[in-house]
């Protein structure tokens, strides 16, 4: 599909085969700066993920159903941060700012994709937790290792599926003016508003299916908790109720992680005249590295079996 933009002298339309991102409009002279911070978390992300992916792979003990979950999660936070940062530094570092159309919608697809991956890996593994302790002799008939893969293949089709079409429909549309993007990644409503097109359909599409999406996964991870809590108050073993809920620590508190980012990035882009459009961009990439970098670390600090883990490959290396 040809992109035109047509030229200030009002003669025939160029074709265009590219965007230009333009990230913090108002700060680019502190771009420089930004990319410190930025450069240090993706570090930390690729080198945490790496490394809790290894572990579990290595060691034998970690070969379960609940450890194979962790990885997917692993998994889809590298993908997601590989497909925005090396971008974002590129442009701070060396000015490149040009993206082609393909490789802009392949973006968009990746990041309205994966993210609700996340959020379903939680509820699937809420629903381990939630079998782990409320049905703990039924656990390992039903958490199986054929359970994970029919579980991974659900994660991924599902919701590759339903959002293939905010690409496809943001693809679709007529780009006859400016081709900038004033952000730092091709984010579906900064692009489609280049169009000359109506794109209320794409909007509304992404409206109803992220909401339809991560809210119903966010009920499933409530209802699961609610029986897991009800499940703790009940045991009545000296210590048996905090054991039990320290198994869903870690979990937990990515949960909550990830909802309150994802619910700050929601509330200031529904309040976009009133934030600075600087913030959301940074609320944007920011979101798509903090939890990244944040998941292992949590795991491998509060999982003694992984503390473990990654002990004896740092024994093996040494």
């Amino acid at each position: 599909m040809s992109y035109f933009m047509a030229p200030a002298n009002n003669s025939l339309p160029v074709a265009l085969s590219e965007f230009l991102l333009i990230c913090f409009p108002g700060y680019q002279s502190w771009q420089h700066w930004l990319s410190l911070p930025l450069i240090l978390l993706f570090i930390l992300a690729m080198a945490a993920n790496a490394t809790l992916l290894l572990t579990i792979w290595l060691e034998v003990s970690l070969h379960e159903p609940m450890y194979y979950l962790l990885s997917l999660l692993s998994l889809l936070d590298i993908v997601l941060c590989l497909t925005v940062i090396p971008k974002v530094l590129v442009i701070f570092w060396f000015d490149l700012r040009a993206i082609s159309f393909s490789a802009c919608f392949l973006q968009m697809f990746i990041m309205n994709s994966f993210l609700p991956m996340e959020s379903c890996t939680f509820m699937v593994m809420a629903y381990d937790r939630y079998v782990a302790i409320c049905q703990p002799l039924r656990y390992p008939s039903i958490i199986t290792d054929q359970f994970v893969v029919k579980a991974s293949v659900f994660i991924v089709a599902r919701n590759a599926l339903i959002f293939a079409p905010i690409p496809i429909l943001s693809s679709r549309l007529h780009y006859c003016g400016k081709n900038i993007i004033e952000n730092c990644i091709c984010a579906n409503l900064s692009v489609s508003r280049l169009s000359c097109d109506n794109f209320t359909l794409n909007r509304i599409y992404q409206f109803v299916a992220g909401w339809a999406i991560l809210g119903s996964d966010l009920i499933l991870i409530i209802i699961s908790y609610t029986f897991i809590l009800r499940a703790v108050l009940r045991i009545k073993a000296e210590g048996a109720a905090a054991k039990a809920l320290s198994t869903c620590g870690s979990h937990f508190i990515l949960i909550l992680f990830f909802s309150t980012i994802l619910l700050v990035v929601v509330l200031t882009n529904v309040a976009r005249k009133k934030v600075p459009m600087d913030v959301l961009i940074l609320l944007n990439v920011l979101h798509h590295l903090i939890p990244p970098a944040l998941n292992p670390i949590v795991y491998g600090v509060r999982t003694k079996e992984i503390k473990q883990g990654i002990q004896k490959l740092l024994k093996r290396r040494v």
